[in-house]
Formats: C-alpha cells, structure tokens, sequence
C-alpha cells in the first residue's frame, strides 16, 4: 500500500468517527439542557416574616450521614493506636537500657 493510499484511508477512518460520534450525541433528542438564573440562592425565594422552610426528605439524611461519620472519624483519629517508628524506638531503647541495668530517666 502506497503512503498516499495510507494516508487518505486515515482520513476517511477518522472523519468517519467523527461523524459517528456526532451522531450518537445528536441521537437522544434532547436539547442542550440550561437552568435560567434566577438569582436566588439555590434557585429558593425568600419565604415572608414568620414562615419556616419546608426540608426536603433527602436532607435530613445527608446531615446525619455527613456529620455523623466526621464525629465517628474524629472518635476513631483521636482513639488511634500509636503506630509510628519513633515510639517503637524509644520503647526499645529504654527497655534495653533497663536490661543493662542503665537509667532511662534524666535528672
């Protein structure tokens, strides 16, 4: 196969997924999807004096789940085994020194 073959069947091939491509988004027939700012936070209008905002059902959950798990994840750092290097160490050293008979502790 010459280069010049070569180099058009690489430009139909990928003009030929291009356009497939362009037709498997251009296939569901939907438009572009686009919210219209209202300028409310959150898309909510401000409730009158003495009316109280009505939550929906999903977020009472995801405070319990969200704050919920930082408690139970600060409970669990702060109750952490101490596992470094540097703690084995001077347990070790000063249980060598107390083998030998030395004193571990400075006046």
């Amino acid at each position: 196969m010459s280069s010049a073959a070569l180099s058009r069947t690489l430009r139909v091939s990928a003009s030929r997924s291009i356009q497939r491509a362009g037709r498997r988004h251009a296939s569901h027939g939907h438009g572009p999807q686009y919210n219209e700012p209202s300028g409310y936070l959150f898309s909510e209008k401000p409730l009158p004096a003495g009316q109280k905002r009505v939550k929906e059902p999903w977020e009472r959950i995801w405070y319990w789940g969200v704050y919920g798990s930082l408690g139970i994840g600060a409970v669990l750092l702060y109750y952490k085994p101490d596992t470094s290097i540097q703690t084995w160490a001077l347990k070790e050293a000063k249980a060598r020194m107390e083998a030998r008979g030395e004193k571990t502790d400075y006046p």
